[in-house]
């Protein structure tokens, strides 16, 4: 949701439920009212702005004051209340607000968004919690497929003692998976919860150098024992390996599968991107991809997809107007257009119609240029078959303007001709370059 709506909805609250039991304070029970006091605020007197959770000049390059921005008026007792699925009243504000922002994209009809939930491995009872979160509330809207989140933060866990080595997070994030889908009878919640799962992303600050090479040498997850993070490399990796597993035994028994969509190329070493290139269905943000021509070749060849963010990118790591979009659509990678977190970066409730207003004014596209973006955008997410066939037409998995519905997609045949062409013409050149050898 975006900040006002958030504001909207701690207000609302604050009216209906200001003698409720909201949550435990070091073993002391607080009522809504009693902890509004305790932060010396009254909801009544809060405006967007001492919200506090938009990302603008401050967070450029400090990732720590964009996650600080999660926090409504800086205090972590609100993030915990309206925007948790563990906490003293099990997650119940956050799925409201989820469920209102789910009939506003249902209003809207023809948008759908990609929530993401987290999964933490620091211990083995989170799936069965967010399941039960889920299933309770009944967060679900037709417009919205779940993808599941995991932070790169081993190294938090690890120096508090929670896990003993890295391999232990790894199973508290897969066994319980595997677990649901042996026995989905043992695990009813779980099992129900994973068919509105489309995904798995990897996130965290790029830019965070590990100092560590990923290498046959390096050791096993559960030799992992020191306190220093594994390298992006490394969880990339791991995650993909089981993943992979994962996706094979659901096939074989007739479960929905997972893609694996790390975020990757917002900053850090250009390695990320080969480990994903390597690994991954597609990947989010992919900046770093213009400071390598052959990886982006790769990527063109591959048909890679990359949902970009500019107005993301553009209060984190790089300014609107440097921001590679332009030049990837027009070379030809699969690029598509994406909100992320439209609580700091949007101020409507159309995240993503102000993505594509303000790429279409700085980049001047045309409303073919739009059009492509947001087929791939179908091609690439994670809607079933049938909802990719009502949106792109029967014939969308087949190659060139065979498979482009112009009533559909809006995409002159002449650009998709053009496109499928241009492929053709770099792979046969491949080819032939590979004979003469």
């Amino acid at each position: 949701m975006n900040q006002k709506h958030l504001l909207r909805f701690i207000k609302k609250s604050y009216c209906v439920d200001a003698d409720r039991v909201v949550c435990n304070a070091k073993g002391k029970q607080l009522t809504l009212k009693q902890l509004f006091q305790q932060l010396k605020l009254h909801p009544y007197d809060l405006t967007v702005d001492s919200l506090d959770v938009h990302a603008g000049r401050q967070t450029f390059q400090r990732f720590d004051k964009f996650n600080d921005k999660y926090n409504p008026v800086g205090a972590s007792e609100l993030r915990d209340l309206y925007l948790k699925t563990e906490n003293a009243i099990n997650g119940e504000y956050f799925a409201t607000i989820i469920k209102e922002v789910g009939s506003d994209l249902e209003d809207a009809k023809y948008q759908h968004t990609e929530p993401r939930l987290s999964i933490y491995g620091r211990s083995p009872e989170e799936w069965a919690k967010l399941a039960s979160w889920f299933n309770t509330h009944r967060v679900y809207s037709p417009n919205m497929k779940w993808m599941i989140q995991v932070p790169r933060i081993y190294d938090v866990f690890r120096s508090k003692n929670f896990l003993p080595h890295f391999g232990k997070m790894l199973e508290y994030i897969f066994v319980p998976v595997f677990e649901a889908t042996v026995n989905p009878q043992a695990h009813k919640e779980l099992s129900v919860f994973l068919r509105h799962i489309t995904g798995f992303d990897s996130v965290d600050d790029e830019s965070k150098h590990s100092g560590h090479m990923f290498s046959t040498k390096s050791p096993k997850p559960e030799d992992w024992t020191s306190q220093k993070n594994p390298s992006y490399t490394y969880y990339i990796y791991y995650m993909y390996a089981n993943i992979l597993v994962l996706n094979n035994l659901r096939r074989q028994r007739g479960m929905n599968t997972f893609l694996f969509r790390p975020h990757c190329g917002e900053a850090g070493a250009v390695t990320h991107l080969l480990a994903a290139f390597m690994t991954a269905d597609n990947i989010s943000h992919g900046l770093n991809l213009k400071k390598s021509p052959v990886l982006q070749y790769l990527y063109f060849l591959a048909r890679i997809p990359i949902a970009m963010s500019p107005l993301s990118n553009n209060s984190l790591f790089l300014e609107y107007a440097k921001n590679p979009l332009l030049d990837f659509h027009q070379k030809g990678l699969m690029v598509s257009l994406s909100t992320d977190d439209p609580m700091q970066f949007h101020y409507t409730k159309e995240p993503l119609m102000e993505e594509y207003a303000i790429a279409a004014q700085v980049f001047k596209l045309s409303t073919c240029d739009m059009c492509e973006i947001a087929r791939n955008s179908v091609l690439q997410c994670g809607l079933s078959h049938e909802e990719k066939v009502k949106f792109l037409g029967e014939n969308y998995q087949e190659d060139g303007p065979d498979g482009n519905d112009i009533r559909k997609t809006n995409v002159a045949q002449i650009r998709v001709a053009y496109r499928y062409e241009t492929w053709c013409y770099e792979l046969n050149l491949i080819a032939e370059g590979l004979k003469n050898e």
